[in-house]
């Protein structure tokens, strides 16, 4: 081992022994520094033990055996040196569980010696009283070894024999029956507190009667008188509320007034505005407007009328050499017509009837048609035949050639020109030359 330090934890003690000790060096849960060689170092718990101490068949100062079973917890003591000290004296080198068989033995043996001291009855009955005696005279004993006993306390008391038994059953019977006459003490008390409750209560109920009686009649009467003046104010608080809601349904309508009068004399400014607007208004967007386009008319109207009259000049001037040149134009036609009528006169007097011929040559076809014409309107024509000659459409051929083949005598009636003559000469004319 080099020297040097040497810790140890909470639950355990450096014993130090050797040079520079005249006794040994006890650090409990700390550090010291050793020197190897010459100083030796042990270690010691300081483990709490838990110790279970079971005394079967202990008989008690009766004679009636008796087991109990104890818990104790037990440490050795490092707050004290000399108890450390002692500790290590008996138990230094020794494992754990030796020191525990130690201290249980120690226990065990103290218990039995206190359980022979006492009776039954009283270990059952003063469980605590056994436990601090077991305490006190383990306390007493172990402290020599340096051990201290941190607590201890009875689990089980228990017998084989039915002592406890037994003795619980007298002390249930004795309960049973001091129940019973409590119980039956506790009715007997109760009926006649009971009735004599009843007797109180009744008297009460009859008072309470007479007194509710007398306070209904009060409160009638004093109830009476109370809608009396409650209706009366009720009344008088109704007319002076209807008065006074007149009266402020009066103020609320001048009011109204006034504001209808502000209201009106507002809009009234408004509209006055409203008007200026518009005329501004008007005056900007229709009067100038149409001023302008007033004088822009007359002007146009100015310039339209010199322009009609202008073309009505030039027209005037244009129908009149129009009318001037149709007149020239007319009296040049009527001339040339009057010269050309004087030449046919004078050309009919040389060639009277061959001007008729070629007048009634030239009258034929309209003749012709005027003769057609009741036939072309017809929508239906009936011919109706005797058996002698054509019939059909020839037959309405030859009817309109017999009718212009009366035409020139129709003009010899009218003229005495004979037509047919006139044309056979003509040809006998051509054929001569």
């Amino acid at each position: 081992m080099t020297w040097g330090f040497v810790t140890c934890g909470p639950n355990e003690a450096l014993v130090i022994s050797g040079c520079c000790y005249s006794k040994p060096h006890l650090v409990p849960g700390g550090r010291a520094f050793i020197w190897p060689g010459v100083q030796r170092i042990q270690r010691i718990s300081l483990n709490t033990m838990t110790l279970i101490v079971d005394s079967p068949k202990v008989y008690t100062s009766q004679g009636v055996p008796i087991s109990v079973t104890g818990i104790a917890q037990v440490k050795i003591q490092s707050q004290n040196e000399e108890m450390l000290l002692a500790a290590c004296e008996q138990f230094l080198g020794k494992p754990e569980k030796e020191i525990e068989h130690i201290a249980l033995v120690t226990l065990e043996g103290h218990q039995r010696a206190i359980m022979g001291s006492m009776t039954v009855e009283e270990l059952y009955k003063d469980r605590k009283k056994f436990s601090k005696q077991v305490f006190e005279v383990a306390s007493s004993d172990l402290v020599n070894m340096g051990i201290t006993v941190i607590s201890y306390t009875i689990k089980d008391i228990r017998d084989e024999e039915g002592y406890l038994k037994s003795l619980g059953m007298a002390r249930t019977a004795e309960v049973k029956r001091d129940a019973r006459i409590g119980e039956a003490e506790a009715r007997a008390d109760a009926a006649v507190k009971e009735a004599i409750a009843e007797e109180q209560r009744m008297a009460s109920v009859f008072l309470n009667d007479t007194e509710i009686a007398k306070a209904r009649r009060d409160f009638e009467l004093k109830k009476a008188a109370y809608d009396m003046e409650v209706q009366t104010k009720n009344a008088e608080a109704e007319m002076a509320y209807e008065l006074q809601a007149a009266k402020t349904k009066q103020k609320i309508k001048e009011e109204e007034m006034q504001i209808m009068v502000v209201e009106r004399t507002q809009q009234i400014a408004v509209q006055e505005q409203e008007i200026a607007r518009r005329e501004r208004e008007l005056d900007s967007t229709v009067r100038r407007p149409a001023a302008a386009e007033k004088y822009k008319l007359q002007q146009l109207s100015e310039a339209n009328r010199k322009k009609i009259i202008l073309e009505a000049e030039v027209e005037a001037e244009a129908l009149k050499l129009k009318g001037e040149a149709e007149a020239f134009a007319i009296e040049a036609k009527a001339k040339a017509e009057a010269e050309q009528m004087a030449k046919k006169a004078e050309a009919w007097k040389e060639y009277k009837e061959a001007a008729m011929i070629d007048m009634f040559l030239d009258v034929l076809p309209k003749v012709v048609a005027e003769v057609a014409a009741p036939l072309s309107q017809a929508k239906k024509v009936t011919m109706v035949s005797t058996g002698n000659g054509e019939v059909g459409a020839a037959k309405l051929t030859g009817e309109v050639l017999e009718i212009v083949n009366k035409v020139p005598e129709l003009v010899k009636s009218m003229t005495g020109v004979d037509i047919a003559k006139v044309i056979d000469k003509s040809h006998r004319g051509i054929g001569d030359f």
